[in-house]
């Protein structure tokens, strides 16, 4: 069936994500082919000490990027789309959002970005001997107690991003496992959160004179498959205000960006991993079983299905590299030449691989905030270089993909070396990959192991967060007896052209002299003496 024909039938599937920099709305056939794309540039603010977005700001960006896609549609193959056979909604995990019994936010949206509650993540971590980072969620609202912040007793509600939008929706307050399991602990024998664990914590802050149980505030927990609700009539304004998107449209369980990048790369078996680059970038490996001891530099987190998955998070990774392209976006615009931002990233891409092997002595430190994974606590983009650097426009731009890949490197070798762990398949995806045999060359590189990446590569977790609609869907219309890793890999990767690139000799030696440079006088040589020994 064409393309006009399964839009006009409504034989199509719709993933939005909202991601640190971008809300993408992508378009899926019945094939798990990505049909069109729209999207919505936004940004998160620092205001009042604290990284944020405003929750007015995601409902009119996710109009936006939903718009785009519209209208894209329509241009191109002269159709409206009014349905879908399902919907998804990913977004950005962890920080803290919290509702009152009007469904009120008490609180601004305190983002993943934040590096303000190393005093509960340390405690947590020990109570629960289970690492707790500063960005998960309980984290925040244990820190929020202990500050006795005058929001805490008219708590009602917690959730994610992708929570929040599907709980404004939908009416449903829930979560998938993955995103879940980025809020607080799971117990992966019953698919849902830590019993024990949510007793310890309601004996903890009992001390507090909290009156509230931690389960009454968190949102149910699904598995990848379950029906999660359908877009209500006021949902379907929301999303479309023109009136031309109809309601009762299926959803599955609302998704952390993790989950949808392990979709997203067929990611989801043990011995399989993926990374996600973007604003932070992020490992996600599929385990055979628990690590043999708790590291603050990987936390837990779960599969779409609830199996187990080493997470290595970093803060950081493209922020501080797009700046630096939009400074030259700038001055191509001062001397009256234009360029689009694709043209320019793939300019700049090309002259970074054909810099020195270790970018010439240059080095970019691209924190924007606090950086837990090595110990910094504060935000200090940096470039530094000593007097006889080879100071080129390739060595700069090589400097700021290496530094882009670096902190995942140190939570890799711990697995590898500590853990003894390997792995069959690491794939890749997002933006940065866009330009063929440059990001993809390095992260090989920096991680001394094959990468692949596929043709979806670039649009990442909306169109895996698409695919779990269909699978959603699936199940429920065709009875599928599929798991989800089974399904994903035989009815949605069977036909992706997958490149595979194995790590350059002479570029893992310059990625590893830069790396030493790198972790030189920075906290990470004290994690280093202690989790490498």
């Amino acid at each position: 069936m064409d393309i006009k024909r399964q839009i006009e039938n409504e034989d199509i599937f719709l993933g939005i994500e909202l991601g640190s920099t971008t809300i993408k709305a992508v378009l899926n056939d019945l094939n798990n082919h990505p049909i069109e794309e729209g999207t919505f540039s936004w940004a998160s603010n620092y205001e009042n000490d604290i990284w944020t977005y405003k929750l007015e700001e995601s409902v009119f960006g996710l109009q936006k990027a939903y718009a785009n896609l519209k209208e894209k549609v329509k241009n191109k193959y002269g159709v409206i789309i009014r349905g879908f056979k399902a919907i998804g909604i990913s977004g950005m995990m962890h920080g803290y959002l919290i509702f009152g019994k009007d469904g009120n936010l008490l609180t601004p949206y305190r983002t993943w970005r934040n590096t303000m509650t190393k005093e509960a993540s340390v405690f947590l971590t020990g109570l629960f001997h289970y690492n707790i980072p500063q960005r998960w969620s309980i984290a925040h609202l244990y820190q929020s107690i202990l500050r006795k912040e005058n929001h805490i007793p008219d708590i009602t509600f917690m959730t994610t991003l992708s929570g929040y939008i599907h709980w404004i929706l939908t009416g449903e307050k829930v979560l998938g496992i993955g995103d879940a399991s980025g809020m607080f602990p799971i117990n992966f024998s019953h698919k849902t959160y830590d019993a024990d664990m949510i007793q310890a914590f309601n004996t903890l802050i009992s001390e507090h004179s909290v009156t509230w149980r931690l389960q009454d505030i968190l949102p149910k927990v699904l598995l990848a498959g379950s029906e999660a609700g359908k877009l209500t009539a006021n949902g379907a304004l929301i999303l479309d205000p023109t009136g031309e998107l109809k309601s009762n449209i299926l959803f599955c369980p609302p998704e952390g960006d993790t989950s949808t990048g392990m979709v997203a790369t067929n990611s989801l078996s043990p011995k399989t991993g993926n990374i996600s680059a973007g604003t932070s970038d992020f490992a996600m490996l599929i385990l055979e079983k628990s690590l043999s001891k708790v590291y603050p530099q990987i936390d837990i987190n779960a599969t779409p299905a609830g199996h187990l998955a080493a997470n290595i998070h970093c803060n950081h990774c493209t922020a501080d590299l797009n700046a630096w392209v939009h400074i030259f976006e700038e001055f191509a615009e001062a001397i009256g030449h234009t360029i689009s931002s694709t043209e320019l990233y793939s300019l700049l891409f090309h002259k970074a691989i054909k810099g020195d092997a270790d970018c010439g002595g240059l080095l970019a430190y691209n924190f924007y905030s606090g950086e837990p994974i090595i110990g910094v606590d504060d935000g200090r983009p940096l470039l530094t270089r000593s007097f006889n650097s080879n100071f080129t426009l390739g060595n700069l731009m090589r400097s700021h993909l290496f530094t882009a890949f670096a902190g995942l490197k140190f939570g890799m070798e711990i697995l590898q070396i500590n853990e003894k762990l390997t792995f069959n398949r690491i794939m890749a995806h997002g933006g940065i990959f866009k330009t063929p045999h440059v990001a993809q060359d390095i992260l090989a590189a920096a991680m001394n192991t094959p990468i692949s990446v596929t043709p979806t590569a670039s649009f990442g977790g909306a169109w895996g967060i698409a695919v779990l609609a269909a699978y959603t869907y699936a199940i429920k219309e065709h009875n599928t007896n599929k798991s989800l890793d089974n399904w994903v890999d035989q009815d949605v990767f069977k036909q992706q052209d997958i490149v595979t690139v194995d790590p350059d000799p002479e570029m893992v030696a310059g990625f590893n002299a830069f790396y030493q440079r790198y972790i030189r006088g920075l906290p990470i040589e004290d994690a280093l003496a202690k989790y490498m020994s």
